[in-house]
């Protein structure tokens, strides 16, 4: 008898921990409905706007000393190759020598996806159980994911079309209708009209974020790609997001002779 209790009782144990590991981890905050809450402020710790690929120092334009360098940095490409078709591969090639001005960030155009993630800003997720949001500080940018409620894309554009659903505890989303005209980083990493994002975000405790997303354009890649990197929480008490409205520093680059100072 007394084997038969221990045996029930290891038993229950077991089940309780069997239990506890299908539901994820306890730490991590979750809304009512059970669902991880990734609401909050995180940003990215990599050099990948520079170049995903890993990379090293490398001079700017010389009559701006070392403001405009790049830092080395360690890739986010599994792999640490992309694998361009040829003319995509010199398409990458063309961006990159005429980067300082044909970038689009220096246009202060939408990011795009996946790069507005790994900019050198913050961004700021609200989430309830229906309903998610994702505003960036870069230029305004924002974006609507809709929660197991799929909605084709209305018309192309640079943050595209984000539809999403749960797989466990990882929030999977599934983003389309891109204009082709955003780039990965500064060094002209570069995508068509075609791409496709699958975005998989899950908590590696309650402050970070583990981020994945593979990365297809049968019209500029060979084969799909992968990238990853960790997302933190502030966790400062006031944590908020700041407005950059970057295009007013733009209209002399784009508009050049037709440029004008506005009266003082």
């Amino acid at each position: 008898m007394q084997f038969r209790s221990t045996l029930l009782v290891l038993c229950a144990a077991f089940a309780l921990i069997a239990q506890a590991q299908a539901q994820g981890p306890s730490d991590i905050p979750r809304l009512s409905n059970g669902r991880p809450d990734f609401s909050g402020v995180w940003q990215a710790m990599t050099t990948a706007n520079f170049d995903v690929l890993t990379h090293g120092a490398s001079a700017g334009p010389p009559e701006y000393g070392a403001l405009l360098a790049t830092p080395p940095g360690r890739g986010i490409v599994d792999g640490d190759e992309i694998p361009y078709l040829p003319e995509a591969a010199a398409q990458q090639q063309r961006n990159y020598e005429n980067r300082f001005t044909e970038d689009p960030e220096a246009k202060c155009y939408m990011p795009g996806v996946p790069r507005a993630n790994y900019m050198p800003y913050p961004f700021q997720i609200f989430q309830s159980e229906g309903n998610m949001l994702i505003a960036y500080q870069y230029a305004g940018a924002a974006r609507i994911i809709n929660l197991d409620d799929p909605q084709p894309s209305a018309i192309d554009s640079w943050m595209g079309v984000s539809n999403a659903h749960w797989e466990d505890d990882t929030l999977v989303i599934d983003v389309t209708g891109f204009n082709g005209q955003a780039w990965f980083d500064r060094a002209g990493n570069h995508a068509s009209y075609r791409l496709h994002v699958v975005e998989r975000y899950t908590f590696a405790g309650p402050d970070r974020i583990s981020y994945e997303a593979t990365i297809e354009d049968p019209q500029t890649f060979s084969r799909p790609w992968r990238i990853s990197f960790p997302l933190y929480r502030h966790v400062e008490a006031d944590a908020h997001l700041m407005e950059f409205k970057c295009v007013p520093f733009t209209e002399e680059l784009i508009y050049g002779e037709f440029f004008k100072e506005p009266p003082e």
